[in-house]
């Protein structure tokens, strides 16, 4: 039995790398060779006990890779393929996918997220890949998996913020928190056409990234009340839009707060305690306020549509590649990147 090494969650605050046997594509599966993949913040709340998934799982969910295999029934591929799948992967046939949900693929909430929580995950040499003819998407030549790094989850996932959150050329747009999901949100921002965007962290390298991928104001919220400054600059007005990027009652409730009357509240944070709505910024529900939530688009065409805006150098997210770690120093990286320390953005981790 030929085996690999992969990224296990054994127990909360315990990840570490075991062998696992290489998976064999099935039907409609494809096997790929991990080249390049990355820890997400989910991974962390994962490592954290703070999402449940069972001990043992392989964890991750953002692949480039190579193809390896190819079971029955995918074509159109071919073995040696450079590929990226991304972390949400929808069959494609149920309803939600269907009715245009493919995030919610097969009726659960989140049910198209797959990797690293209900099936083993891209932080291993090797991973199986379900739906491969819904999922699989051709890296274009001259792309590096650097550059398409992002795809799978943040970019996709950032983007999906900006645009569910129905941003109109010339709109005002504030973000809260510029980690790689909100770092990809103002760069969505950008690209929908917002003519003042405002972002809130209190990191001077995040703020500084977010001013090279797009923000106008950048706010230290240590040294400016946010809230303060965000109406004086709209003269009072409030944003149009507020996507909410990290997943606490705090910034939840900060963008409800920056909202104009008839704004949209778009969150993206993964929340992982209860969430509360104050009364008096949700104004008792009269406010014509609409707040939408979005789990990362998946699927094939997303990959290609998100590499497209790649190629095109519309947007460069290979600065936010910080740190590199071998895939046996996965114990490392996930300390450097839940302690959030040395200025850390993204980690590639290569096999």
């Amino acid at each position: 039995m030929r085996t690999m090494k992969a990224a296990v969650f054994l127990r909360p605050g315990k990840i570490a790398l075991e062998e696992k046997p290489i998976p064999t594509a099935g039907p409609g599966e494809a096997l790929i060779r991990i080249t390049t993949t990355t820890i997400c913040g989910t991974d962390v709340h994962i490592l954290k006990g703070e999402f449940a998934v069972e001990a043992g799982r392989t964890i991750g969910h953002e692949p480039v890779g190579v193809i390896e295999e190819l079971g029955a029934g995918v074509t159109g591929y071919s073995v040696g393929q450079r590929v990226i799948v991304g972390a949400i992967t929808p069959c494609g046939q149920c309803h939600p996918c269907l009715d245009g949900h493919q995030a919610q693929c097969g009726g659960k909430a989140a049910g198209g997220w797959r990797f690293g929580n209900t099936i083993d995950g891209s932080q291993a040499e090797y991973l199986l890949v379900p739906h491969a003819m819904s999922n699989l998407e051709i890296i274009p030549d001259g792309l590096s998996d650097e550059e398409v790094l992002m795809c799978p989850d943040i970019m996709s996932t950032g983007f999906s913020g900006a645009e569910n959150g129905g941003i109109r050329i010339g709109d005002t747009v504030v973000i809260f928190a510029q980690g790689p999901i909100g770092l990809c949100a103002t760069a969505g921002a950008k690209l929908k056409g917002a003519s003042l965007i405002i972002v809130v962290d209190s990191a001077a390298t995040r703020l500084d990234m977010a001013k090279r991928l797009g923000a106008d104001i950048a706010i230290d919220y240590t040294k400016t009340d946010p809230l303060t400054e965000i109406m004086r600059l709209t003269n009072g007005r409030g944003v149009d839009v507020a996507i909410e990027a990290l997943g606490t009652q705090q910034t939840f409730e900060s963008c409800l707060r920056a909202l104009k009357p008839g704004g949209t509240l778009s969150s993206l944070g993964v929340y992982s305690g209860k969430l509360s709505m104050p009364l008096d910024a949700f104004a008792a529900g009269l406010g014509d306020h609409k707040i939408i939530t979005t789990l990362c688009p998946g699927g094939k065409e997303r990959m290609r549509r998100l590499m497209n805006v790649v190629a095109s150098g519309r947007v460069d997210l290979k600065p936010m590649v910080t740190h590199r770690f071998k895939l046996e120093q996965i114990e490392q990286a996930y300390e450097l990147f839940a302690n959030q320390r040395d200025g850390v953005l993204k980690i590639a981790i290569t096999p």
